[in-house]
């Protein structure tokens, strides 16, 4: 398995574009932080939104950045054909998808860890100008701690999502069609819907709506799932994924 993982962080460490995307993870993650931090304001009666969400509103953003950068660490052999290279010199593709996973997580880690933690303090000054009370924005109160910890596993799980997806497909178009469907088209057809059964049903197996529901502080008992639940549902989504993509990937020819 070492064979395996070195040649995949070389492959992802010199892939193009590599370092720029995991900037881009934490610069827009703190840049939608902070814009949404800065237009809101809770009042001296009371407040209305939750600090953690709005502090860590940038994951929805950068999530799409991370889902690219997942799909390339397969796609891209496809289309370059260094696929069949690659199951080569290493014929256990179980082995190939599995290093390819631990390599990208890792790196999701450590990047969304850096981002939301940096977010978090960028928006705290700025949510406490607002007129947001200090408590719930301290950093290692209970709630938050499961937001921010929450959150970076969202980025991980989405990475895992995606990669799976990526190799089911191989076509990085296409790819990147359905991630991003799963993840934004899915929360706005819901809105559509008036039947408030099927609008909770539906929230409940999507994947960003269910998953960012780790990062509420405020209001639990009006979720459909708690925020731990609620995490587990991108997490059944990218177990099938990775499922469905590591069974085509044996099946067929590269």
């Amino acid at each position: 398995m070492r064979t395996h993982l070195h040649a995949e962080w070389t492959k992802l460490r010199t892939l193009a574009g590599t370092g720029w995307l995991l900037l881009t993870i934490v610069v827009l993650t703190v840049a939608a932080g902070a814009a949404a931090s800065a237009v809101v304001s809770c009042a001296s009666e009371g407040c209305g939104y939750d600090p953690a969400k709005i502090s860590l509103f940038g994951v929805q953003v950068s999530q799409a950045v991370v889902a690219i950068l997942a799909l390339l660490a397969i796609t891209g052999e496809h289309s370059t054909g260094m696929i069949r290279m690659t199951l080569t010199a290493m014929p256990n593709r179980t082995k190939v998808l599995a290093a390819k996973a631990i390599i990208l997580v890792g790196l999701i880690l450590i990047a969304g860890s850096v981002a939301v933690l940096a977010s978090t303090l960028a928006a705290r000054p700025i949510l406490l100008d607002n007129g947001f009370p200090a408590d719930p924005l301290i950093l290692t109160s209970g709630p938050m701690l499961r937001a921010t910890f929450g959150s970076v596993l969202y980025l991980a799980l989405i990475a895992l999502l995606s990669l799976g997806i990526a190799t089911a497909v191989r076509d990085s178009a296409t790819a990147i069609g359905v991630v991003l469907g799963l993840l934004y088209l899915f929360p706005a057809l819901i809105l559509m819907i008036n039947d408030a059964h099927w609008q909770r049903l539906l929230w409940q197996i999507s994947p960003m709506n269910a998953g960012l529901a780790i990062q509420t502080t405020t209001n639990l008992a009006s979720l459909p799932l708690t925020p731990w639940a609620g995490l587990g549902v991108p997490a059944a989504w990218a177990a099938a994924a990775m499922l469905g993509g590591g069974l085509l990937l044996r099946a067929r020819d590269a």
